[in-house]
Parts: structure tokens; C-alpha cells; sequence
């Protein structure tokens, strides 16, 4: 009997996700990093076998929202909730249980569908008693279907949770084939792995601040062989644009060519990326840019 179904990954901003579904994927579909909020879309790893077709939906981290971005990217997530058919609710077993937590299991509580509690960075607990205690507050706020501690940077008991994922689904047709890896098309990948070099090298409110737009991938005139691809970073402030250029350009050169390498990687060709940076005052509190940079449900 073959299995299949949609699972969603939900949690707190840097709980590590993306990180998860990275590793269960075997290759990066979502971009990583250090700073909060990174992941801002609903990015969708494929994982198939003989015996199942597992569409992990990883989400934007819910937290409390500072502007309309904030709000789109936290409605991103709830949204996910009643549209599949398990829940990965993981948290940090490094942080304290709070009201964050509180936040997203009163979420849960609307929802009929099995949810697992993903008890992520469990390698970094060294008093187990501790972190029984975590658990055991977890279990009082909600009826959890199954509990795992995990590492989803060293892939610690991921392969006893995907065993118990797919017990949980039911019979279902393979719904992409089987070597698609994600749902996204390539431009939107492309920009958010130069997103992800940015977020690497800048610091402080320049990386919540910061959006890639595609303008155009096509190739060369001349070489064939060769994929062009011009991109524009968003910042919201002059001083901004300053920090991402840097001084004569060594900053937006260094983002170019670290995002060129994965760029490569991933299409398996030969590329030029032409970067430019771009300000657009207040973009994460207008309507229309986040229409354009596609972060609306309308």
C-alpha cells in the first residue's frame, strides 16, 4: 500500500526547521541561517521512497508580528494548519517553554489532524531531568500523538520519525514525481539563495530588511552555454544599500560570489549573476510591494 500526504512544520522563529526538512530532504530546498525569521514563504521539500510520497511544508517561524510582512509571514503558517494531514510542532529544547509556545498550541487546538512535538537541539541538553520537565509541561498544555527528541542538524532519530510519519498517513496516490525535489520554480530558489548570502554577511536590521527580485534569467546571446541572471537586492533605507554594497562594492561582490557557487550547484551550468541594490522605502508595510515581492494571499 502506498502512502502519502502533507505535513507541516511549525514553531517558533529558529526553532530549526528548515534545518529539518533540509536534512530529511538530503539537499537544501530552504535557506538557513542565525537570524530569526528567515524563512518568509512556505517552502515545500518532496520526500519520496517505494512505500510513500511525504510533502514536508516548511513555514515561516510565528511570533509576534511588527509590521504587515510580519503579519503575511505568521498567517503563512497558521494557514497551514488545517489544509494538511500531520503537524510537526517543533521547539527549541534549549529555551524555555513561554508564551510564544503558549501562542501556537492554542492554534493547535483548532485543529483535527495528528500533531507530533519535535523536541529539536536535544543533543545540547546534558541534564536529561531537565528536559523531562520541558516535556512534561508540553503534555499538560496538549495531547500530543507521538513525541521525539531529535537533532535536525545531525539528524538524530530522523529515520524512527519518519517511520512513525508515514504510519500516520494513509493510502494516497503519488502526487509529484519522483525525483522532484520541491514545488518552487527555479527563480524563486535563485532568490532566495542570494537572500540567504546576504543574510550571512550582514548584520543588525539589515537582513529583516532585505528582499531579492528576480528581474530577468535568460541565456547569453553570444555563449549559449551561459545563464544570465540580473537580480535586485530590496532594502528599505540609503544607509542600508550602503552596508550591502559596501566599500567599492566588496560587500555586494562577496553576496554575488558565494550565491554564484549554489546558483551552480543547482542548475548544473554556467552563470553570471549581475546584482544590483535597490531602496524601497518601507516595503514591509505596503500593500502593493508585498504584492509584488510575493508575499500576499490576494
Amino acid at each position: 500500500m502506498f502512502k502519502s500526504g502533507f505535513v507541516t512544520v511549525i514553531g517558533r522563529p529558529n526553532a530549526g526547521k528548515s534545518t529539518f526538512v533540509n536534512k530529511v530532504m538530503g539537499q537544501k530546498v530552504a535557506i538557513t541561517s542565525d537570524k530569526p525569521q528567515t524563512t518568509r514563504n512556505n517552502i515545500s521539500g518532496i520526500h519520496t521512497t517505494e512505500s510513500s510520497q511525504i510533502i514536508f511544508i516548511d513555514t515561516p517561524g510565528i511570533h509576534k508580528p511588527h509590521h504587515k510582512l510580519g503579519e503575511f509571514m505568521t498567517k503563512e503558517a497558521i494557514n497551514t494548519l488545517k489544509r494538511v494531514d500531520l503537524i510537526l510542532f517543533m521547539v527549541d529544547s534549549t529555551k524555555e517553554f513561554g508564551s510564544g509556545d503558549e501562542f501556537v498550541i492554542n492554534e493547535l487546538k483548532n485543529v483535527r489532524v495528528p500533531v507530533f512535538l519535535l523536541l529539536n537541539k536535544a543533543d545540547e541538553i546534558e541534564d536529561v531531568g531537565k528536559l523531562k520537565l520541558k516535556v512534561d509541561k508540553y503534555k499538560r498544555a496538549f495531547n500530543f500523538k507521538g513525541i521525539f527528541s531529535i537533532s535536525a542538524l545531525r539528524g538524530d532519530h530522523l529515520d524512527k520519525l519518519l517511520v512513525d510519519i508515514e504510519n500516520e498517513l494513509e493510502e494516497g496516490p503519488k502526487y509529484y514525481p519522483d525525483d522532484m525535489k520541491t514545488d518552487h520554480p527555479e527563480k524563486f530558489i535563485i532568490s532566495e539563495m542570494i537572500r540567504e548570502k546576504v543574510l550571512h554577511h550582514t548584520k543588525e536590521e539589515v537582513p529583516h530588511s532585505v528582499m531579492v527580485l528576480i528581474e530577468y534569467v535568460k541565456y547569453d546571446d553570444v555563449n549559449t552555454d551561459l545563464l544570465n541572471i540580473h537580480a535586485s537586492i530590496i532594502v528599505e533605507r540609503p544607509s542600508q544599500k550602503g552596508i550591502i554594497i559596501g566599500k567599492g562594492g566588496q560587500m555586494i561582490k562577496k553576496i554575488g560570489t558565494d550565491a554564484r557557487k549554489d546558483i551552480l550547484y543547482l542548475l548544473g551550468q554556467k552563470v553570471y549573476l549581475d546584482l544590483h541594490c535597490k531602496v524601497e522605502k518601507d516595503w514591509r508595510n505596503k500593500e502593493i510591494q508585498l504584492r509584488n515581492f510575493g508575499y500576499s494571499d490576494q
